[in-house]
């Protein structure tokens, strides 16, 4: 259009592509972008980056589609590197603008010239700084396309300049209008796998990630029927790949060696979908499996591919292999075995002091089937994980990468992007500090979420692991008003220290949550755990 500038292109793009819906912390490099934003954009403000970052996360996660984070300069592209890691290892596409000083003194250095480029390091799967700000719509145009093949934030930096630059007749729109990535698997590779799993004397399967999507847990749930496997879920996973409500669910693998050959020794053949082959935690000596246990990994991220010690990797839309697998493998004559879930859990009797297990077994009691769950309790995410278990796809969401301060924010962004799903933020108190700013953010923007504080009074995983090398910790207690502090930021709080107001509490609020408007965050004061195991 004559007269158009690169702001009114990139508005366009922004269109165009779904990004509306702006993550944003402000600063005077973004001024010629956001002063009078048009009307259909909605401007969502938080109060720090790695909440903004947080927030766009969880919104992307929701809506299974890229989502739009605006950071300043230096200082706040710095403040959100961890968070951007973090966005990276949970797969989440984001398409990142990042302010930069004016182009045209940058040779100088002035004040808030960022060396931006490297600044994330190698989280980021596609940095770019257009030569000519004629060249930013394309830029952006190609940065959504990057977020969702690389399955990541793809950053864009802009000099301030450029947006009010002349966009040229026409705008140069240098990005494919759409990008059609193949479902189907390559039928070759399917009959590798299909001979691997009807050789198999006893097969098992374990899920990642990259399986949380509802055709792939209907694929893997017939699989595991058919071929009688039990399924285990990855270590420190961002998100479920089965229903953990199944009979054929096994469990959560272990993050040590150890265990896991344990594990996977009573196997030949082991299937693992979406996940690499193994995630570990602690280090130890030794073979990740057994010999004579044969594994077969099946991925669309290259980088997991290549990195897992598998005896083959098919690099291949992972909905679509394990389509073809459920409809090519014939059912099993020992496929009926009994569930391989392991006993029931034990009842717990009611307690003062609370501990997490309570927390956990009252909200399991009446949390509805779709209801999303966010974890951010590193010591007690084992418990939480067996007496939660996720029923649907995004049934739990996790912080792959291991930084604290996700959870909040993220369950924002879910919230906004799923409202017709129940979401609660299960946050250890330590956990909370990272990121508690985010809950204004909340309140703003009519975010219902509910936030689950487990108040223990301290960095209860950092005892547990201290403890096992035989020392003490030197650091104060946390005594922190949870509660007050929510207060502060406008949103609605409860302290809860027994458990009968915890029961009465659960009552009046969960059943609802789905149709809440307003968040609550909910200060529950438990004992710590006294073991920890990854």
């Amino acid at each position: 259009m004559p007269g158009q500038t690169v702001r009114d292109a990139v508005v366009d793009v922004l269109r165009e592509r779904g990004l509306t819906t702006m993550f944003a912390n402000p600063g005077s490099t973004e001024v010629p972008l956001l002063a009078g934003l048009p009307p259909d954009l909605e401007f969502v403000l938080a109060l720090h980056e790695s909440s903004v970052v947080g927030m766009a996360t969880g919104f992307a996660i929701g809506r299974s589609e890229p989502a739009l984070a605006i950071l300043h300069t230096t200082a706040g592209f710095g403040n959100a590197v961890g968070a951007l890691a973090t966005a990276r290892v949970n797969r989440a596409p984001l398409v990142v603008l990042v302010g930069q000083q004016d182009r045209r003194h940058l040779a100088h250095e002035p004040f808030l010239a960022g060396r931006l480029h490297g600044l994330a390091g190698e989280y980021p799967v596609w940095v770019d700084q257009p030569v000519r700000p004629q060249d930013l719509p394309g830029a952006v145009g190609r940065a959504y396309h990057e977020a969702i093949t690389g399955k990541g934030p793809a950053v864009v930096i802009v000099p301030m300049d450029d947006w009010s630059a002349p966009a040229g007749e026409p705008a140069n729109r240098a990005a494919a209008g759409a990008v059609v990535r193949a479902a189907a698997a390559d039928a070759a590779a399917i009959d590798v796998l299909v001979g691997m799993l009807e050789g198999a004397r006893r097969p098992a399967i374990v899920v990642g990630s990259g399986a949380d999507e509802a055709s792939t847990w209907a694929a893997l749930v017939e699989i595991a029927e058919k071929i009688g496997a039990p399924v285990w879920q990855e270590s420190f996973g961002a998100r479920a790949g089965f229903p953990h409500d199944h009979s054929r669910f096994a469990g959560h693998l272990p993050a040590d060696r150890a265990r896991l050959r344990s594990t996977l020794g009573q196997f030949d053949v082991v299937l693992v979908v979406g996940a690499p082959a193994f995630r570990q935690y602690p280090y130890a000596p030794g073979l990740l499996y057994p010999k004579g246990t044969l594994v077969a990994v099946v991925t669309d991220d290259p980088a997991e591919a290549h990195r897992s010690v598998a005896d083959l990797a098919v690099l291949a839309p992972v909905a679509g292999v394990c389509g073809e697998l459920a409809r090519r493998l014939p059912i099993r004559e020992h496929a009926a075995v009994d569930a391989f879930g392991g006993e029931p859990l034990a009842a717990l009797a009611p307690d003062n002091p609370l501990r997490p297990s309570h927390v956990f077994d009252a909200l399991a009691r009446r949390l509805r089937r779709n209801a999303v769950v966010l974890e951010e309790s590193p010591s007690s995410r084992p418990e939480l994980l067996v007496r939660l278990p996720a029923r649907e796809p995004l049934g739990i969401v996790s912080p792959a990468m291991g930084g604290l301060g996700f959870a909040l924010p993220a369950a924002i962004g879910l919230r906004m992007a799923c409202p017709d799903r129940p979401v609660v933020a299960v946050v250890g108190d330590g956990s909370s500090l990272y990121s508690i700013q985010a809950l204004w953010s909340a309140v703003q923007y009519r975010a219902g979420a509910l936030f689950v504080i487990l108040s223990n009074g301290g960095y209860a995983v950092m005892d547990r692991l201290l403890e096992k090398e035989g020392a003490s910790p030197r650091w104060p207690p946390l005594e922190i008003d949870l509660a007050g502090l929510a207060g502060a930021f406008g949103c609605s709080a409860r302290r809860i220290s027994t458990n009968t107001e915890l029961e009465e509490t659960f009552d009046e609020v969960v059943p609802g949550l789905g149709e809440r408007e307003e968040p609550l965050l909910l200060d529950i004061a438990v004992a710590p755990d006294e073991t920890f195991e990854p």
